[in-house]
């Protein structure tokens, strides 16, 4: 198995298969790929308590594997698919665990192979080459299938349950990528937007929170997933005060933004639909605007 982007999800998810007893490579660039042959992957996980484990590295995929999890972030994503060419990809099962709706058709684009769409809920980040940091009380995986490709599909779902993960499979992977955006959006969104934690957000920004899952779910239908705006709140409410989204991070540390592939990704299918989407169209705008400022400074 492969696993390109050792970040915090890529990271996580290929220490904990190699713990598992699963062999596997980590794609990522020179000084990375060296450190994490040095070092190992050091994990800090509340979930899956302190481990290191070594892992086989390298700067580009030699050679035919049977899965290659994609976990890099979205704004990353077609350079590094430089380090998996399509021809010695062969007949692996290609899944992403991207942000957003769009890459699954880049992807299927790009490989012969079979491209299945995954989804992790986790709170997770990389604080340096190799060392990643697990915070949240719950980690989940779901993955699509289908009749197709199930035969593939659920020995790598078992695969992920020996680690401690919660795996579930769902048979309508565009439902199962707008469950996610249907969440993920709203929180990255308002958690960039007001640069606080969710606890922060549920106090100061419900009404938009509220406004922002609305819209999103309205989308999701007009799409033909059925969307439940109430269980994302109540996912909301549930999560810990002092989670972050990733974007919110990245925002926090000078790095790009997800943003086309989350709230753009949102605008595009609204417009597509004839869905109106004030408030996300306000927020997508404003981070935009800001982006461009601290770019031009």
């Amino acid at each position: 198995m492969a696993v390109l982007g050792p970040g915090g999800v890529g990271g996580l998810l290929a220490a904990l298969l190699t713990r598992a007893g699963s062999s596997v490579v980590v794609l990522a660039g020179d000084s990375t790929s060296r450190v994490i042959s040095e070092r190992g992957l050091r994990v800090e996980s509340r979930l899956f308590g302190n481990f290191e484990v070594n892992v086989e590295t390298a700067t580009r995929l030699q050679s035919e594997v049977d899965v290659c999890l994609i976990t890099v972030k979205a704004t990353q994503l077609e350079r590094a698919l430089e380090r998996v060419p399509a021809d010695v990809a062969g007949q692996a099962l290609v899944i992403p665990f991207l942000n957003g709706i769009d890459h699954v058709d880049l992807l299927r684009t790009r490989f012969r192979t079979t491209v299945v769409p995954a989804t992790i809920r986790v709170e997770v980040a990389r604080v340096g080459p190799g060392l990643i940091r697990q915070t949240s009380p719950f980690a989940s995986v779901e993955i699509a299938t289908s009749d197709m490709v199930r035969e593939r599909i659920e020995p790598l779902a078992a695969q992920l349950r020996t680690t401690g993960l919660e795996v579930t499979l769902r048979e309508d992977e565009v439902a199962m990528l707008w469950d996610k955006l249907a969440l993920l959006g709203p929180l990255a969104l308002l958690t960039t937007h007001q640069r606080g934690n969710v606890g922060v957000v549920r106090t100061i920004r419900r009404d938009d929170a509220i406004a922002l899952i609305g819209e999103v779910a309205a989308v999701a239908r007009a799409e033909g997933a059925s969307a439940d705006p109430e269980a994302a709140l109540r996912l909301l409410d549930l999560a810990p005060e002092t989670m972050e989204s990733s974007m919110q991070r990245d925002q926090a540390a000078g790095q790009p933004l997800e943003l086309d592939a989350i709230g753009g990704a949102v605008l595009r299918h609204a417009a597509a639909q004839g869905v109106p989407v004030p408030v996300t169209t306000r927020l997508v705008d404003e981070l935009q605007a800001r982006e461009r400022a601290r770019t031009e400074r």
